[in-house]
């Protein structure tokens, strides 16, 4: 029976890289906002030896979650895995400097979409499915407040359903990428030596035994 990986956020860097890495196992449901981005991802996959369904929607329309959610039921009835990569990295700013439309974007791609997402997975994964969130912790440094508040609230959401589901599943993951050579990264810290960072094929490939396992 072939394995169901739904990856949010897998238009770039890690997210694409997973569903590149995870193409001789699993038929990857790539959802992000970008459809040029999400061809390019397909075409690697298929290269890989792969197959991908493509999702090319944004995570905050709730009607949007609904209708992937179901349309993964009513084809498959499951999901064996879900990477949620997902993330909105608003500009960097002090915090009495950040812009309400910056902060409320975070919020809304960081913490909502999180909030909602979870709910409508976990059926599909049932007992025995995997979900996979992705690390990054930055609350208290410099700069990074609206970035640093969104991205731990998610953590935390995922925390606590890890800590629901440890008897009765699924099982819930939170792992702690690398430094990635990223242009996400490269906007926030120029002149970076990027050749001491780590990139998201390379990554992918040290998170895989960790996701399969």
């Amino acid at each position: 029976m072939t394995k169901i990986a739904l990856i949010t956020g897998a238009s770039r860097g890690l997210g694409a890289a997973l569903a590149v890495a995870l193409a001789p196992s699993h038929h990857v449901v790539a959802c992000a906002r970008t459809t040029g981005a999400l061809e390019e991802v397909d075409d690697r996959v298929r290269a890989a030896g792969g197959e991908a369904s493509l999702a090319p929607m944004d995570v905050t329309t709730d009607a949007a979650m609904q209708q992937l959610c179901r349309s993964i039921f009513d084809r498959w009835r499951r999901l064996d895995l879900w990477i949620h990569s997902a993330i909105h990295v608003p500009p960097l700013a002090p915090a009495d400097h950040i812009a309400e439309k910056d902060f409320a974007r975070a919020v809304a791609v960081n913490v909502s979409a999180t909030a909602r997402l979870i709910p409508y997975v976990a059926p599909l994964l049932g007992e025995s499915g995997h979900a996979v969130f992705l690390d990054d912790p930055r609350a208290g440094e410099p700069f990074f407040g609206a970035y640093g508040a969104t991205k731990g609230a998610q953590i935390a959401l995922a925390r606590s359903w890890a800590a629901e589901s440890v008897r009765t599943g699924p099982r819930v993951s939170i792992l702690a990428p690398r430094p990635m050579a990223t242009a996400t990264r490269a906007r926030f810290f120029p002149g970076e030596d990027r050749d001491a960072l780590a990139y998201p094929d390379s990554e992918a490939a040290r998170l895989l035994p960790e996701i399969l396992g």
